[in-house]
């Protein structure tokens, strides 16, 4: 049986804005994974299992005799921000939106899903893993938590993410590191906060914390190799002062960003050093709490070759390219590559608003090309005898 393209472009457009009017945020996708599953039975997949990792679905699609097994991966989760659009689609759940195109990613691989089913056209099995809670870093180790590779074996992955400012069309990904890992850190400060009138009379903490954030800026610049890729922004500082007090306690927040594990040691190290020092300067207490949230991910280079040689054939030479630099956002598809080779690749949505805005939507006129580019893919890896 083959598929009528136009009819599945509009089916995958009416997928995509009906999951955009209805987001959920990470590990709440209950009307999201419920839908995701009724589509995949509907197109006749030999298992869907959902509850996967808590709100995680799995299809699994066998043709052939082929005992090889790869995995397509989308994310199904939205942020919690005010939508600010008009479109006759927009959120229905207030303060929560499809602000990264995890609506139209879910979209493209239901299309996947149903054009390989209807199609086939390769040999052995394809799992099509749709994982919650992306956007905090969660969903991917709890589906590994709950067993996915076990429960349903596979040797390599693949995922893609839409970019902003890259043409409709258009693919982009390179071998090795690609995107980086993200660390989370918070620094307390504690003195003796007291009336702004006497800052002799206590051992206040604002300009203490004023000169840690200074300080932590000299981790990448002075303290790190130049040679190494990092980023250390400070987000929020927090006090417990007001207007006519000076403040007794100060929380830095913020987060780091690398691509190797020994830089990421590195930083935490430094910043230790920093925040030890500059609370004996000035003579108050602290605590630093540092976490990592996603790691790097690191593409295999044979398979990413396999993914650009896929996107060349269906959108010309052109128009998939290999990036020089690594991005420095996160994902925690990186946590499957833990476990098995894999590629991830970006796919272009236009001139639309960036990610993470709250006009951002993602372009339906992009649906195609990755529904195709995942089919591809399990065509290239699984080839039909």
């Amino acid at each position: 049986m083959t598929i009528d393209l136009d009819h599945l472009v509009q089916e995958m457009t009416a997928w995509r804005r009906d999951l955009h009017a209805h987001p959920e945020f990470g590990f709440e996708e209950q009307r999201t994974g419920a839908f995701v599953a009724a589509k995949l039975r509907e197109f006749g997949l030999d298992e869907v299992v959902a509850g996967v990792g808590g709100t995680g679905v799995v299809g699994t699609l066998k043709r052939g005799s082929g005992n090889r097994a790869i995995a397509l991966r989308a994310d199904m989760d939205a942020l919690r921000i005010p939508e600010q659009s008009e479109a006759p689609y927009r959120s229905r759940n207030p303060g929560v939106m499809h602000a990264c195109g995890h609506d139209g990613h879910t979209a493209m691989l239901l299309g996947a899903a149903k054009l390989l089913a209807a199609e086939g056209g390769f040999d052995g099995t394809v799992r099509f893993i749709f994982q919650p809670a992306e956007e905090w870093g969660r969903g991917a180790l709890a589906m590994l938590d709950d067993g996915v590779m076990k429960r349903f074996p596979f040797t390599e992955i693949y995922g893609l993410h839409n970019a902003p400012g890259l043409g409709i069309g258009r693919f982009q990904t390179r071998p090795g590191a690609i995107m980086s890992a993200e660390d989370n850190f918070e620094i307390v400060l504690r003195g003796v906060g007291g009336h702004a009138a006497r800052p002799h009379a206590g051992n206040e903490t604002l300009v203490a914390a004023c000169a840690l954030v200074t300080s932590l800026q000299t981790i990448v610049s002075r303290r790190l190799s130049p040679t190494d890729i990092a980023v250390v922004s400070v987000t929020e500082l927090i006090t417990d002062g007001t207007r006519n007090a000076l403040p007794g306690e100060a929380r830095i927040l913020g987060d780091a960003r690398s691509f190797s594990p020994a830089v990421s040691a590195d930083i935490e190290a430094q910043m230790r050093v920093i925040a030890d020092g500059i609370s004996r300067a000035y003579n108050v207490e602290h605590a630093v709490t540092y976490t990592r949230e996603f790691v790097p991910l690191l593409n295999d280079p044979a398979l990413t070759e396999e993914a650009l040689g896929v996107a060349r054939s269906l959108l010309g030479t052109e128009n998939a390219s290999v990036v020089s630099e690594p991005f420095t956002g996160s994902e925690d598809f990186a946590r499957f590559l833990d476990h098995v080779p894999g590629c991830f690749v970006f796919l272009g949505n236009g001139d639309s608003a960036p990610l993470h805005n709250p006009h951002y939507d993602f372009d339906d006129a992009g649906l195609l090309h990755g529904a195709r580019f995942h089919a591809g893919i399990a065509r290239k890896r699984l080839p039909a005898a």
